[in-house]
């Protein structure tokens, strides 16, 4: 059973997805990674405990849980998904003894550091070579203009960086170059504890997640349209968080069972929050057989998804849509490779400072596995209809490419063996457990060590 504790030793792992009929069942995918990340942050700062349920166990998360406890969090592991965090609340953080490393976790390092910036103490986050090399200006400028002291690689825009917190923060208005979920939480999390109110403006929606927890956690932040505004000096409160699955993780299974012929699948409490479920309007508009059940509201928005096997038609892709999909779009290009006609996906740049640059992997694998696909600056134009032959493919160390190439492979005419598939343990660990439950014919390969 996974814990905080755990560390990052394992096998590598090939994945071999062999062609498949279609995915029958009833299933639940793993708690959702973005509210996970704020369920775990937000409870560390909250005043009182906070009982989170359907914590999603993955690398990812739970590095999020090792740098809180490093910081003198108390995180009860409860049972599968459950936890119970002691927020540290006016107390504070203690200082760490050692770095913080956020693994490959942006999200992790990110949001800490708008915590951190405004914590009395020192501490540096780091991470793995994937995460050292994404761009983190993008966080540290706005931190800086609360008057945060935060120092980093190449003019303070990679990691490590060392953050040295001050209860001195200001609030700010600021208006965000591009939209970003974790910028503007990042953000949020710091105006906790400054003086005066923040006022943050979008260019076009981000996921909400952060603002709408902090409402359930008594937080009087108000939300309207594209701006965003929070009154300093106010903190959590602890309470009941419960997670809803992940749709970025369900994605993978709503385009598997729309490719595959005699597919009927119901995926149970699946998060539908507007800002994230763009997957969802894009199936539609490809002409998937998707249906919306048993919608709920329990601090977010949630359903029961139904797909049955689709005829899909390609479609154009861009603008603001794009923030609603983001991580989707590698597996959305796996169903436009099986739809009629053609699909253009663009204004997504974003997707090449992800854990790859994802827009090139995915057309260089996709090709290399028969897929007419043309890279672009900012996407992808994709014809779909060729025949997929099958052979070798290399996930790159991210946990996306490596689910959209085996979702790629299920509707194949040969087998596709897909190195590097450790990785998808860092959203959905127990992945091609799941699609062997409904139906699928996959095996996983273990070879070689990886170390911490």
């Amino acid at each position: 059973m996974a814990t905080a504790h755990q560390k990052k030793v394992g096998n590598q792992v090939i994945l071999k997805v062999r062609p498949s009929q279609g995915l029958k069942g009833t299933v639940r995918v793993p708690g959702d990674k973005s509210i996970s990340h704020r369920a775990a942050l937000l409870g560390a700062i909250a005043q009182g405990e906070t009982r989170i349920d359907g914590f999603l166990e993955s690398a990812d998360c739970l590095v999020t849980l090792r740098c809180l406890q490093a910081l003198g969090v108390s995180v009860k592991h409860l049972g599968p998904g459950a936890y119970e965090i002691a927020g540290r609340g006016t107390l504070g953080f203690q200082e760490p003894t050692d770095v913080l490393n956020c693994g490959n976790s942006g999200t992790t390092m990110r949001l800490l550091a708008g915590i951190l910036a405004a914590q009395p103490i020192f501490s540096v986050l780091t991470g793995d070579e994937s995460l050292r090399s994404r761009p983190m200006a993008r966080v540290v400028e706005p931190l800086r203009s609360m008057g945060a002291r935060i120092y980093g690689r190449e003019g303070n825009a990679k990691a490590p960086l060392a953050i040295v917190g001050t209860q001195k923060l200001k609030g700010i208005a600021y208006e965000l170059p591009k939209a970003s979920a974790q910028v503007k939480s990042a953000i949020l999390l710091a105006s906790l504890l400054a003086a005066g109110e923040t006022v943050i403006r979008e260019p076009a929606p981000s996921r909400n997640h952060t603002e709408l927890m902090l409402q359930h956690l008594g937080v009087p932040v108000v939300s309207r349209g594209l701006k965003v505004v929070l009154p300093g000096g106010f903190l959590p409160r602890g309470s009941e968080l419960s997670v809803p699955g992940d749709i970025s993780s369900a994605a993978f299974l709503l385009v598997a069972a729309a490719i595959l012929p005699e597919s009927d699948l119901v995926i149970e409490d699946v998060g539908i929050n507007p800002t994230r479920a763009g997957v969802l309007y894009v199936l539609k508009a490809m002409g998937a057989n998707l249906e919306i059940l048993e919608e709920k509201w329990q601090g977010e928005p949630r359903a029961d998804i139904r797909i049955r096997s689709s005829r899909l038609r390609g479609v154009e892709i861009g603008g603001s849509t794009i923030p609603s999909l983001i991580d989707e779009l590698p597996v959305i290009a796996v169903a436009a490779a099986f739809a009629e006609g053609t699909t253009v996906i663009r204004d997504a740049a974003e997707l090449r400072v992800k854990e790859c640059d994802r827009i090139a992997v995915m057309a260089r694998e996709l090709t290399r596995l028969g897929v007419d696909i043309s890279e672009r600056s900012d996407g992808w134009r994709i014809k779909g209809g060729r025949k997929i032959h099958g052979g070798e493919a290399h996930g790159a160390g991210d946990h996306r490419i490596v689910m959209a190439l085996a979702v790629l492979g299920l509707g194949g005419s040969n087998e596709v063996s897909i190195r590097g598939a450790e990785a998808v343990g860092i959203s959905y660990p127990g992945f091609a457990k799941t699609l062997r439950q409904l139906g699928a014919d996959v095996e996983e390969v273990e070879y070689g060590i990886i170390h911490s």
